[in-house]
C-alpha cells in the first residue's frame, strides 16, 4: 500500500475513533452524568483505554469536547439575543433555544454547570457566555420587560427545572421542555403585561417510565 494511502487510511480511522468515543461519551452522559469512568466510554466506544486517553488526556477535556458543539450553540444564541431590538423577544429566544438543546443532549446540563479550570479553551468560552448573559438580563430589565428582581443566576434555577422536567419524559421531552418555559417566561415577565400567550400543548408523560418502573 502506497504510504499515501496508508496516511489517509490511518486519518481515517482516527476521525472514526474520535467520533465514536465522543457519541459513546455522549450517550453515557445522558444515562449515568459526567462521573462515568472513562473506561466505561471507552467500551462502549469499542476503543482501547489508551486510544481514549490518547485523543482526551483527562475527564475534562472529554467533557468539553463533547458538548463543545452545544456550548457553541448556546454562545451563538446569545449572540442572536443581544441582536435582536426588542430585549424582551431576545431574552426569551435565548431561554427557548438553550432549554430545547439541553432536552436534546440529555448530559448538557451537568457539562454546562460543570468547571474545569484546567481546560482554558473551555473556561473562555464559558466566560464569554457568562458575559453575554449577563448583557442579556441587563438589556430586557432597561426595558422594562423583565422583571427587576431576576437575577442572572436565576437562569441556572431555569435550566435545573428544565433538566427534571424533561428527565424520563422521553419523546416528549421537547414538548414538556417547551411548555415549562412558556410557564417560567410568563412569570419571569414585567407587569402589567398584555396577558399572556397561549401555552404549547400539555404532554402526556408516561410515569412508569420516569420512575423506572
Amino acid at each position: 500500500m502506497p504510504a499515501q494511502t496508508s496516511q489517509n487510511v490511518l486519518r481515517a480511522d482516527a476521525r472514526q475513533n474520535r467520533e465514536r468515543i465522543l457519541t459513546a461519551a455522549r450517550e453515557a452522559y445522558a444515562l449515568h452524568g459526567i462521573d462515568v469512568p472513562m473506561a466505561t466510554i471507552a467500551r462502549r466506544a469499542g476503543v482501547g483505554v489508551a486510544t481514549l486517553y490518547r485523543r482526551f488526556p483527562t475527564r475534562a477535556a472529554l467533557v468539553s469536547e463533547s458538548f463543545a458543539e452545544q456550548l457553541a450553540h448556546c454562545v451563538a444564541a446569545l449572540y442572536e439575543g443581544l441582536e435582536d431590538p426588542d430585549p424582551w423577544r431576545g431574552f426569551c429566544s435565548v431561554i427557548e433555544q438553550v432549554c430545547l438543546m439541553q432536552a436534546a443532549e440529555r448530559g448538557f446540563t451537568q457539562a454546562f454547570l460543570a468547571q474545569f479550570p484546567e481546560h482554558t479553551e473551555y473556561a473562555e468560552e464559558r466566560t464569554r457566555a457568562e458575559q453575554a448573559l449577563a448583557r442579556l438580563v441587563g438589556r430586557a430589565k432597561a426595558s422594562g420587560q423583565l422583571r427587576q428582581d431576576f437575577d442572572v443566576n436565576d437562569i441556572i434555577l431555569v435550566v435545573l427545572a428544565n433538566s427534571g422536567a424533561t428527565t424520563g419524559a422521553g419523546e416528549e421531552a421537547a414538548a414538556a421542555s417547551r411548555r415549562l418555559v412558556a410557564y417560567l417566561l410568563q412569570s419571569f415577565r414585567a407587569g402589567p403585561a398584555a396577558g399572556p400567550g397561549p401555552l404549547p400543548s400539555p404532554v402526556q408523560l408516561d410515569l412508569d417510565r420516569i420512575h423506572g418502573r
